[in-house]
């Protein structure tokens, strides 16, 4: 186990086998990493551990990688069919959490509530203004969902309560307008894609282009969907009103990034999925497909099947 999880899906895994915590906390080393693999015969990682042939070399009774998470582009999952290795996530459990706190990056940015939160602490706000702090509408909005799977859905369900109309880009689902019109009409833009190679940084300096000055972009997916230089430009020269971001193209964003400069994006540390009832369920779940992969039987949340 790369990193400890909640006690709800050790509870599953303590009566029936020996696992072994690597991290109590923090990203463990690589090195580390690949030496923990020697000779197990299941792992259960985290997203910020890449699972590829160094690891999978280092157990070559390897049956199966649980992945306590959605996405799971942290797996070389050629590598893991090349040898037979179960690769499983943990799908479903954490929409409605996720699309939540989508909503709650859209309703802080568009509001420009944590700029109204340090003006508050710092003692700089004196009185109400008429021109303080205005933000933009998101009732009778536009609302651009990239991406409509389940958490996609979720989001735009929410958005239906607020009285936006609600476009979507998404090749997979009929009624999908082209990404390119999503972004010029869309007043509210929400990312819900993996990383793959194809939407890596689909959202570039020309694409931000194509933005109405009054949008606000949110980032819950993988921080690699999102160009952060060309990002942090466009958020600086006024090109898009606002950003929320959940997820970065290097986690922990470094310090001194253009981005921590900004006062128009608020930035969170991915932490979409993080209610206690979410992370045990995901927990569980991870415990679940481990402990049925290692008994021979089909895991309920196949990635790779043998």
């Amino acid at each position: 186990m790369t990193r400890r999880i909640p006690q709800a899906g050790l509870d599953l895994l303590e009566p029936v086998c020996d696992y072994h915590v690597l991290a109590e906390s923090g990203v463990p080393g690589r090195e580390d990493v690949i030496r923990a693999a020697e000779g197990v015969d299941g792992i259960l990682s985290l997203l910020t551990e890449r699972m590829d042939a160094a690891v999978m070399d280092a157990a070559p009774g390897l049956k199966v990688i649980a992945n306590y998470a959605v996405g799971f582009d942290n797996i070389d999952l050629g590598e893991a069919r090349r040898r037979g290795v179960i690769v499983t996530n943990t799908p479903g459990v954490l929409t409605e959490t996720t699309a939540d706190f989508a909503w709650a990056l859209i309703m802080a940015a568009a509001r420009r509530i944590v700029e109204g939160d340090e003006e508050v602490r710092s003692g700089r706000w004196r009185t109400w203004e008429p021109q303080g702090l205005l933000g933009v509408d998101i009732h009778g909005a536009v609302l651009g969902v990239v991406g409509y799977g389940r958490i996609g859905q979720a989001v735009a369900r929410r958005g239906a309560g607020f009285g936006m109309e609600v476009i979507f880009h998404d090749p997979t689902e009929s009624g999908s307008v082209p990404l390119d019109e999503l972004l010029r009409r869309a007043d509210i833009i929400s990312l819900h894609v993996p990383l793959t190679p194809a939407t890596r940084h689909l959202i570039d300096g020309g694409r931000l282009r194509l933005c109405k000055p009054t949008a606000v972009l949110v980032n819950t997916s993988r921080g690699g969907v999102v160009d952060q230089q060309a990002l942090a430009e466009a958020l600086a020269a006024g090109t898009i009103f606002g950003a929320g971001l959940d997820v970065f193209e290097e986690e922990p964003l470094p310090p001194g990034h253009p981005l921590c400069r900004l006062r128009n994006v608020v930035l969170a540390p991915h932490i979409a999925s993080a209610s206690r009832a979410t992370r045990d369920r995901m927990a569980v779940m991870a415990a679940s497909n481990l402990l049925a992969a290692l008994r021979g039987e089909t895991p309920p949340n196949l990635v790779v099947r043998p």
